[in-house]
């Protein structure tokens, strides 16, 4: 860590021209590594940032980081974070060589208490600049999250200028209506790994997933709502703004936290 080094000239930096992913270990295996990767390179394309990595590649790369780092630290499990930069522009706008980073920091787990009695959310209009890629842009989250805890919120949930719930600045969005998960399409949203793993649990479990637009009126309407994503897995949500969805976490919710916990014990 500290001999790591970024030129002032990375694109990064100068113009916010890049990409990440992150994902953590459990059983200090990386979870899901492959799918992290495809997004991380799918991000790429979608801002059309040029580079020469592979997917075998990156893969090696970040075993190869992981296995020098797990004996620097007493923490049994850790967060992976890549990023992909335009690399170093003298003329300050066109993009070189890319800058690959890839860091390795002990995991901290959330509070036992929020998964057991559930979080709230505060709600803001704002969409993400091209949603589907996973760009290092975060001006707008990082001033949203810090009204947010003020607030005792662990998120903030964008709403479109039309009205539509589209996701959280870090996490997914999921609904409960009639016992059906309801959750907003990947048009205009970052498709999340997380997300992808809670439909197909919930499809195991025989419960009714719908993607499709989530008006904001509708919240009145849910039954239950979570929110999903790496570092939070499947986090209830009780309160949105001063609206109360229920008193503690849901029947739905719970059973695919359960589901959930049963993957990753033997992951």
């Amino acid at each position: 860590l500290k001999e790591a080094k970024i030129s002032v000239y990375d694109l990064g930096l100068l113009r916010g021209y890049g990409v990440f992913d992150f994902l953590r270990t459990y059983n200090q295996k990386p979870f899901y590594l492959d799918d992290h990767l495809k997004r991380l390179l799918n991000s790429a394309k979608i801002i059309g940032l040029k580079h020469n990595y592979s997917l075998l590649q990156l893969r090696k790369i970040v075993l190869q980081t992981l296995k020098k780092n797990q004996f620097l630290s007493r923490s049994k499990e850790f967060n992976i974070r890549l990023i992909l930069t335009g690399g170093n522009s003298l003329d300050f706008i066109t993009p070189s060589k890319p800058n690959l980073i890839v860091m390795i920091t002990p995991l901290k787990e959330l509070d036992e208490k929020l998964y057991q009695q559930g979080a709230r959310l505060i709600t803001k209009v704002s969409e993400r600049i091209l949603p589907q890629a996973k760009t290092i842009i975060y001006t707008e989250a990082v001033k949203f999250l810090k009204e947010a805890k003020k607030k005792g919120a662990i998120e903030v949930l964008l709403i479109s200028k039309e009205g539509k719930i589209l996701e959280c600045t870090t996490s997914n969005f999921f609904a409960v209506i009639n016992k059906k998960l309801i959750t907003p399409p990947t048009n205009k949203i970052l498709p999340g790994i997380t997300r992808k793993i809670v439909i197909n649990l919930a499809k195991k479990l025989k419960i009714p997933v719908i993607e499709r637009d989530v008006d904001f009126k509708e919240i009145k309407n849910f039954e239950e709502a979570f929110i999903s994503a790496t570092n939070k897995e499947i986090l209830p949500i009780i309160k949105i703004d001063n609206i109360k969805i229920s008193s503690r976490p849901g029947p739905t919710t719970k059973s695919l936290i359960a589901e959930f916990k049963k993957l990753i014990k033997n992951y």
